[in-house]
């Protein structure tokens, strides 16, 4: 384990991953073992989502899939796991919003308002945006934003983000 062993009482942690290189469904499929195995069991997982790309268009489009994760972990320690996890898949961090084998941003953990340099809980910016919030609404419509005190479903109906995302049926 890379992150201290500090262990906290059991846990909603809400992850949202996505890829547009290489083996797409594979780099999925690694995360989530790789996400099982050292954060916590996956209690829900949502469609996987064909959605194009957001800040730098000039790039493939992505796949995307929201987790709902149990974990005994801190946020700090979650966040230490997550990067590990990308190096691992061969994450290689650079430009911001770039082309990327892996991507594994916290969206909420419980309802936990987080705000540290490198760790903001929830999530700043996934009530801007329908890649993130299309998934989410599937596996957890009803869950309250702590800070906007909405639903998912209320934020993606306000959401004003109009790129596109599409369930795949490809990799159900």
């Amino acid at each position: 384990m890379v992150a201290d062993s500090t262990l906290y009482l059991m846990a909603e942690l809400i992850l949202h991953t996505g890829t547009n290189l290489g083996n797409k469904l594979a780099n999925l499929a690694k995360a989530n073992f790789l996400i099982s195995s050292k954060i916590g069991p996956i209690k829900k997982r949502s469609s996987i989502y064909i959605t194009e790309p957001w800040g730098v268009k000039e790039q493939s489009d992505f796949l995307n899939q929201a987790l709902l994760v149990e974990t005994s972990l801190e946020p700090r320690a979650v966040l230490k796991e997550v990067h590990y996890i990308e190096k691992c898949l061969g994450r290689i961090r650079g430009i911001k919003w770039q082309s990327r084998l892996i991507d594994i941003d916290l969206m909420f953990y419980d309802q936990e308002v987080i705000e540290e340099e490198g760790l903001n809980l929830p999530h700043k910016h996934l009530h801007e945006r329908n890649f993130v919030l299309i998934p989410l609404n599937e596996i957890i419509p009803t869950f309250n934003h702590p800070v906007f005190n909405k639903s998912i479903s209320n934020l993606l109906l306000a959401c004003k983000d109009e790129g596109l995302v599409k369930k795949s049926t490809n990799f159900a």
